[in-house]
């Protein structure tokens, strides 16, 4: 059965695209058609972007830069991914608006409740920067925090792997894709690193389930979005 409403959790790291850094314009682009067969189906889309293509938070940290510094440029690196990918999306046809937990009124608008559920009914794709707004947390807890705010019914969130192995595909030939995980098993197992701990925490308190596939493969998003069997699914 499918979602009425979806928020997808994006990395830097892939707005990057074949970039090293910055956005791949033509990336975002692919991505903004598959989003639009979600919309096209009936199904609100809010995004949560990271920031790690352009900073990292808590890669920034020491030699005389506060935690809290550094968190604030991550915050901000956010941003700049927010209103590249509201506007490519828009070029491409699919109505989005960027809106940020930080103040920044020259460059995004303020995010609030009322203006991003406003915007899901009319339709559009709602991309949210500035993570929770607060130093120490990351935008996998921001993303956790934005869906139950939202009423969201589920959480997809996007990696380069089709799903959850128990050990790293990568380094081990044999490892086995999991297609199903309860949160206690999230939580509790180390080797599972597809989202932090406290996102995950959050997400079994609230029995909100998680969906973890690879947004590289044409039609997924879609598929995931529809409740069709589409990588590991947490919860």
């Amino acid at each position: 059965m499918a979602y009425k409403r979806v928020l997808l959790k994006l990395s830097g790291e892939q707005l990057a695209g074949k970039f090293d850094g910055g956005v791949d314009a033509e990336f975002v682009a692919w991505l903004a058609n598959e989003i639009k067969q979600v919309v096209l189906s009936d199904i609100q889309v809010v995004i949560m972007v990271g920031g790690g293509n352009y900073a990292r938070g808590a890669q920034l940290a020491g030699h005389g830069i506060h935690r809290v510094t550094a968190d604030n440029i991550g915050m901000l690196a956010t941003m700049m991914n927010a209103v590249a990918a509201a506007d490519i999306f828009n070029a491409q046809n699919v109505p989005a608006r960027a809106l940020t937990n930080i103040k920044a009124d020259q460059v995004a608008d303020m995010f609030t409740h009322r203006r991003a559920v406003s915007d899901l009914h009319k339709g559009h794709v709602v991309i949210v920067a500035g993570g929770i707004g607060r130093p120490y947390l990351t935008t996998d807890t921001a993303a956790l925090s934005l869906a139950l705010e939202l009423d969201c019914e589920v959480v997809l969130k996007a990696t380069k792997t089709d799903g959850v192995y128990d050990k790293d595909p990568e380094q081990f030939p044999d490892a086995v894709k999991v297609e199903h995980m309860s949160f206690q098993q999230a939580v509790e197992d180390g080797a599972i690193k597809v989202m932090d701990k406290a996102a995950l925490g959050l997400a079994m308190d609230h029995q909100l389930p998680v969906i973890v596939f690879d947004t590289m493969t044409e039609g997924n998003i879609l598929r995931a979005a529809q409740g069709e069997p589409v990588g590991t699914k947490i919860g």
